[in-house]
């Protein structure tokens, strides 16, 4: 204890001297140094006081000495953290704002520049607020207007741009009390509802009075449920929201209510229906054996197959096959315009399908139709007559029946007389009556059967002939033929040695076209061409669309 009392009041001294020494800001030798260096250890480790500012306030001994120790220029007779605030505030701005309303001066008479209208000096005419008058104030000397009150307000950075500046509190009063009355008028009126069912509950009979009175109890709002479901708050649970490891806190309500059992404990069998915990869904029923009008629960299939869910459903398949096939509709974009669509389709589904089973019966009949039949055609009578021999053939009054094809029969085109199909010659159908193989050809008749046949006799003849001479070729010399041009007269006939010197002459002019130097400075042109040359130059000329131009020299 003696030697913690020793050390607290060498720490005291120590202090003492760092103060007059900083108050004096004089030069510190290393021994003071070294001192000013263990007292910060000590503050900071709490074995020394905190030093203290002008205020007499503590200063946190964690502090840096850049953000401790004051400029120069400040003449800091004690260390302070002052230079650290904002020390130098403007008296100009202020927090308050305009008086609404108020005014300053009531003048009994006109005033000379005052408002014309009403009479107040603190506005013009352009910029009165009040009513014109018929008769202005300036004339009538009546019913003078009040100054209003003139305020120049100078905010500063946050009083620019605050949202609530100038806010009465006490306004939001009366929105309290619009909806404090909505509630009360809300409870007077299930009060008197409540009355009316039981005024109805008395006049019947007791056993009707009761049944009506379970319903009622099932019914009826009560209040004290309804205040201790809102202090419950619907049992609120709070749990981190859209965040991994954290975050905003947000609230959860569950609405659902604690008397019901949970899905996963109506069957408690390892091997009963699956639930799946994670979307809280049991698809199939957990007692399938069980009695049907005591089950509350048969899975979630059973409702997304019955009722508005398989309206939805089918509703939703149609959007999407009308949108595959053109129809400009969209479920979630337009809902209106697809079911009014989905509506229509069914309308029109159900007159043609009453359209096509109308006309199946008018044409085939109706066999389960409960009209009885004619007693003609159930005895088989008629008016035909029939006669039969004594041997019970028939002889006049029902010819054998032709039986006929599902396609159109006895059916003339194009001023045929016979079918298509009525004659065969060398694999190929044709018209009878006027020998044609062609389908959609009109009907020459007896003449063109003629002609036909006269075409006929004179190809066979040409072929005879063709033949002929081709077996015995006429002697004769071998002509060269020209391969240029369009029109090439029968009898021309190619100079072998003219058409060798008009081909050296054309690999010459090629060669020349090639290098410009071989070209003499003197050229001499020849307009005139011959056959020769043509026929060279049609030899020569390369032609890309010719396959075998590379192998050509």
């Amino acid at each position: 204890m003696v030697n913690l009392f020793l050390i607290i009041v060498s720490l005291v001294s120590i202090v003492i001297v760092l103060n007059m020494a900083t108050a004096s800001v004089a030069f510190k030798s290393r021994e003071d140094h070294r001192k000013q260096i263990e007292l910060e250890e000590a503050r900071k480790a709490g074995l020394a006081p905190a030093e203290l500012d002008e205020d007499g306030k503590e200063i946190n001994p964690h502090i840096p000495q850049y953000m401790s120790s004051a400029p120069w220029y400040l003449n800091a007779e004690r260390p302070s953290l002052k230079h650290q605030r904002k020390w130098k505030s403007d008296p100009n701005y202020t927090k308050s704002w305009y008086d609404r309303g108020a005014k300053t001066f009531q003048a009994s008479k006109y005033r000379k520049g005052a408002c014309e209208n009403c009479g107040a000096m603190t506005h013009n005419v352009k910029a009165c607020m009040e009513r014109p008058r018929k008769v202005g104030a300036k004339h009538t000397n009546k019913h003078i207007a009040a100054d209003e009150k003139i305020e120049t307000i100078e905010l500063d950075y946050d009083g620019k741009r605050d949202r609530w500046n100038g806010y009465d509190p006490s306004t939001f009063a009366r929105v309290i009390e619009r909806y404090e009355a909505r509630d009360d008028a809300r409870k007077k009126y299930l009060n008197e509802q409540q009355l009316k069912k039981l005024e109805k509950s008395d006049q019947t009979d007791e056993g009707a009075a009761i049944d009506e009175a379970i319903e009622d109890d099932d019914l009826r709002v009560d209040e004290a449920k309804v205040d201790e479901s809102k202090q419950m708050d619907f049992a609120k649970v709070e749990k981190r929201v859209r965040t991994t490891g954290g975050g905003s806190t947000g609230t959860v309500r569950n609405l659902r209510i604690r008397e019901d059992t949970a899905k996963y404990l109506l069957n408690l069998d390892v091997n009963s229906a699956h639930y799946d915990p994670k979307t809280r869904s049991m698809r199939e029923d957990p007692l399938p054996d069980a009695d049907p009008n005591e089950k509350f629960y048969e899975g979630d299939n059973q409702y997304r197959n019955s009722g508005q869910a398989l309206e939805f459903k089918e509703l939703n398949i149609h959007a999407w096959e009308a949108f595959d096939k053109g129809q400009d509709v969209h479920m979630q974009a337009a809902p209106s315009q697809a079911e009014l669509l989905y509506k229509n389709f069914k309308v029109m589904k159900e007159k043609l399908k009453s359209h096509t089973k109308e006309t199946i019966i008018e044409k085939y009949g109706n066999a389960a139709d409960e009209e009885k039949l004619p007693r003609e055609l159930l005895l088989g009578q008629s008016e035909r007559q029939v006669e039969y021999d004594r041997a019970g053939r028939i002889i006049k009054g029902q010819e054998a029946a032709i039986p006929r094809s599902k396609y159109e029969e006895d059916v003339y085109i194009n001023n045929h007389t016979t079918v298509w199909g009525s004659w065969w010659k060398d694999h190929q159908w044709g018209f009878k009556c006027c020998k044609q193989t062609i389908r959609n050809s009109y009907c020459t008749g007896a003449a063109g059967i003629e002609a036909a046949e006269a075409a006929n006799d004179l190809m066979r003849a040409n072929i005879a002939r063709k033949e002929a001479a081709a077996e015995d070729p006429a002697p004769g010399e071998e002509k060269r033929l020209a391969t240029w041009g369009t029109d090439v007269p029968d009898d021309l006939v190619l100079d072998e040695k003219l058409l060798a010197d008009a081909l050296k002459k054309e690999d010459q002019r090629k060669r020349e076209e090639k290098d410009e130097r071989k070209r003499k400075y003197n050229v001499r042109w020849n307009d005139e061409v011959t056959a020769e040359d043509m026929e060279a130059y049609r030899m020569k000329k390369v032609h890309h669309d010719d396959p075998m131009k590379s192998f050509m020299n």
